[in-house]
């Protein structure tokens, strides 16, 4: 009875709050705790279920409480709002941490290894530049534009036509002319940081074999095999390929009541990075298959017919999701001339 099984436990970045229960859901321990003292905290603690929001951090603080023989429940942090009761504190928040740990309801996020945690910051530091570099090529188009010059959209034109301007134009404005060649060179500092990036996302996806395993959908290359291995490891906490589609926004959102069924766009929920990579992927699958003959009869092209492009794209991206998914738990390699029985 007076056991402590279940504790929440509150991130943050100095102060942490504990809130422990019995298996009865009884409040047993509340404690206000340093940053450098939980680990002593939980090593003197019996084992039991710790939960925690899934937020920055709470990977490696799993991984280190997980080595203290405690079992850690990681989870979305919108499912664990739903227990918060009254205005928000800290010890509220980690009584409804705890309380949301308890349900079996609530689902859990894979707690991730620290390789896997690195492939993923490689995706997210390699997807900051790539906006840094989209800034800086529109900031230059647009300085251009003030003073009449247009350049075509697009980058692979863009120093040529920089290069045109500045030898076109002279010394007539020279304030306007430093500043452009800064931003070019920012541009090529950029390209080169992000060409060192992919080099070693490229090697990730070589020494990985469930990487290369998932290459073979068609839609699918090194960025988002490598993205998804890193974020969803073999994705085992999903019981099945839809699931797995659901966390990706993929699958429709639903509005229904009164016994009829509304579906609607897709939810767009979960992690957006995978799931743009996914429909890019279709895409560049769908714009190769149309108006070929031999992919006539070809289920996409004909719905892309039917119901238009873009939705096409979707069910393509949410059909390569459950094939992901299908290929990480059995480790088969993709078939086009599958058929199930």
């Amino acid at each position: 009875m007076n056991k402590v099984t279940v504790i929440g436990l509150d991130l943050a970045k100095n102060v942490f709050q504990v809130h422990g229960s019995n298996a009865q859901g009884k409040k047993l321990l509340g404690k206000r705790l340093k940053r450098t003292e939980v680990i002593a905290y939980f090593a003197a603690l019996a084992p039991c279920l710790v939960g925690m929001e899934a937020c920055g951090g709470a990977h490696e603080w799993a991984r280190q409480l997980e080595q203290l023989g405690h079992k850690v429940k990681l989870m979305p942090p919108q499912y664990v709002k739903a227990y918060v009761q009254g205005n928000k504190t800290d010890a509220r928040d980690a009584a409804a941490i705890c309380e949301a740990a308890s349900r079996d309801s609530v689902p859990t996020v894979a707690i991730r290894s620290r390789d896997s945690q690195q492939i993923q910051s490689l995706h997210r530091v390699r997807e900051g530049w790539m906006k840094q570099r989209i800034a800086t090529a529109n900031q230059i188009r647009g300085l251009l534009a003030e003073f009449g010059y247009l350049v075509t959209p697009g980058m692979r034109r863009l120093f040529n036509e920089v290069r045109e301007w500045q030898a076109k134009l002279g010394n007539e404005l020279g304030i306007l002319s430093e500043l452009i060649e800064e931003l070019l060179s920012h541009l090529k500092q950029l390209d080169e940081r992000i060409s060192k990036v992919d080099q070693k996302i490229l090697h990730a996806h070589r020494e990985s074999r469930a990487c290369r395993l998932i290459e073979s959908v068609p839609g699918v290359g090194m960025m988002t095999a490598t993205a998804v291995v890193g974020t969803f490891g073999y994705a085992s906490m999903f019981s099945t390929g839809r699931k797995f589609a659901c966390a990706l926004g993929l699958t429709p959102r639903e509005h229904s009541s009164g016994g009829k069924q509304v579906l609607l766009g897709i939810s767009k929920r979960g992690n957006g990075y995978i799931r743009k990579l996914l429909i890019h992927g279709a895409r560049s699958v769908l714009r190769a298959r149309l108006g070929k003959e031999r992919y006539a009869e070809d289920w996409v092209v004909k719905l892309a017919e039917r119901r238009g492009h873009n939705k096409a794209v979707c069910a393509l991206a949410a059909k390569n999701a459950r094939r992901i998914w299908a290929m990480l738990q059995n480790g088969e390699v993709f078939r086009t001339d599958y058929a199930f029985t």
